[in-house]
């Protein structure tokens, strides 16, 4: 059989000249530290002008952007794999064995392919890897030292972020109302944003001191001052407010990382004061505290008919001068798309009579109705039988619907009153107090 030389750091290997179909991997690297390394398509186009060079048969080519740091992670290079062992092609042409692996299971994963005779080469720029026990070596030293220098530069980071947050500085991202300094000998500083940051200390003004909800906020950011983040240039969302409200960096200190336990003094200078926070906390606590984990019966179920927003509850409880204490709920539009929404607030006693009024009119999904009822007859058989020794025969054709489903609405459960609407057609909506269509 005839071989061919090939040189490996000026030794000569002989290899057998068997028929080699190869695919060409091109990879884009993500580490940092490889920010000058070729472009997917500058490998391409290098290793292809390689194999025409060479007279080399290239049956693929296969173009990735996952990083190789993570074994198992890389869906084409998997196919790759599963290819090799169809007997596909039996040669990969990549343009550095960092390419290929940077992680022990992918490398794993390539020698066992070599040592099973399915893949018999990989190319790369200047070198040739076969099942040679000096090659696979030299392959598995390579791809080892891509990983040492992962392991080493992530250790790298870790130590230079806890050198920075020991000194006060912010590594992340700024928050909304700062600002980070691009100075390069005052890296990582933080800077208070002059267009934001006042907006950010009034928004925490306006909660302790005027009690706004995060939704008033929004709408006052949104609608009145149009207020834009510094990154992206967006509106904030509700939960965002709220997560600006609950940052510890606004009075100067910080977590990091995120629920670790590590607090750090900042060097930043802060938007408010430390009282002034732990009342927007408090503040912030008693609105979710009132309304946190309630289930209300006909919550998401509404719409305003004025605006298209959603329909919100909330629950007052007013003690009469005997101590009798009443709980009374109300329902009323959330006026996320129009803060200036005209739409009322309704008494859920005043909502039931109203729903009862409908439920002579409207079309009733009678389907979902009767299998509850079924359900119900059975229930109360049950209980007839193991309590009272006896039952009475009651069919599902021997009850009202209509009737029935205005009990629910007086007497069911908020889960029951909420099953019940849903067997409704159509949308509900409450243009006014005193309208429901």
């Amino acid at each position: 059989m005839e071989t061919q030389m090939i040189s490996n750091f000026g030794v000569k290997t002989a290899i057998p000249a068997i028929p080699v179909k190869y695919v060409l991997y091109a990879r884009k690297s993500t580490e940092q530290d490889e920010k000058q390394a070729l472009s997917i398509e500058s490998q391409v186009k290098e290793m292809l002008a390689i194999a025409e060079r060479e007279n080399l048969e290239i049956i693929d080519i296969r173009r990735e952007a996952h990083s190789a740091k993570d074994s198992g992670q890389r869906p084409v290079f998997k196919e790759i794999l599963e290819d090799i062992r169809r007997e596909r092609f039996n040669g990969i042409i990549v343009w550095h064995p960092d390419r290929l692996s940077r992680n022990a299971g992918d490398l794993g994963s390539l020698v066992d392919l070599m040592d099973q005779k399915l893949l018999v080469q990989i190319r790369t720029h200047g070198q040739t890897f076969t099942n040679n026990p000096s090659e696979k070596f030299l392959l598995m030293i390579l791809c080892s030292q891509a990983k040492l220098e992962n392991d080493n530069k992530s250790i790298n980071v870790k130590r230079g972020l806890k050198t920075r947050v020991e000194m006060g500085l912010w590594p992340a991202p700024a928050p909304t109302g700062y600002l980070k300094e691009k100075r390069i000998d005052r890296k990582c500083e933080t800077l208070i944003d002059p267009d934001r940051g006042p907006i950010i200390r009034k928004v925490f003004e306006k909660v302790a001191y005027e009690k706004w909800s995060g939704r008033k906020v929004y709408n006052w950011l949104k609608f009145d001052l149009n207020f834009k983040t510094a990154a992206g240039n967006k509106n904030l969302t509700v939960s965002n407010i709220y997560c600006i409200l609950e940052n510890h960096f606004y009075y100067g200190v910080f977590e990091y990382p995120k629920n670790s336990g590590n607090w750090y003094q900042g060097k930043h200078e802060p938007l408010i004061t430390k009282e002034l926070f732990d009342q927007v906390q408090e503040q912030v606590k008693s609105q979710f505290v009132r309304s946190e984990g309630k289930e209300f019966a006909f919550t998401k179920l509404m719409t305003c008919g004025l605006c298209g927003s959603g329909i919100t509850a909330d629950e007052k409880f007013k003690k009469q001068k005997n101590g009798n204490i009443h709980r009374h709920v109300y329902y009323g539009c959330t006026k996320r798309r129009d803060p200036n929404c005209k739409c009322g607030y309704i008494n859920e006693i005043d909502l039931i009579k109203q729903f009862e009024d409908l439920m002579d009119v409207i079309d009733i999904d009678e389907i979902g109705i009767k299998e509850k009822m079924k359900n119900e007859i059975e229930r109360f058989k049950k209980f007839q039988r193991i309590f009272l020794g006896k039952s009475i025969q009651v069919t599902v054709a021997d009850v009202d619907i209509r009737n029935y489903s205005k009990y629910l609405l007086r007497e069911g459960k908020d889960i029951e009153k909420r099953e019940l609407l849903g067997c409704l057609k159509g949308q509900i909506l409450t243009p006014t107090q005193n309208d429901f269509a």
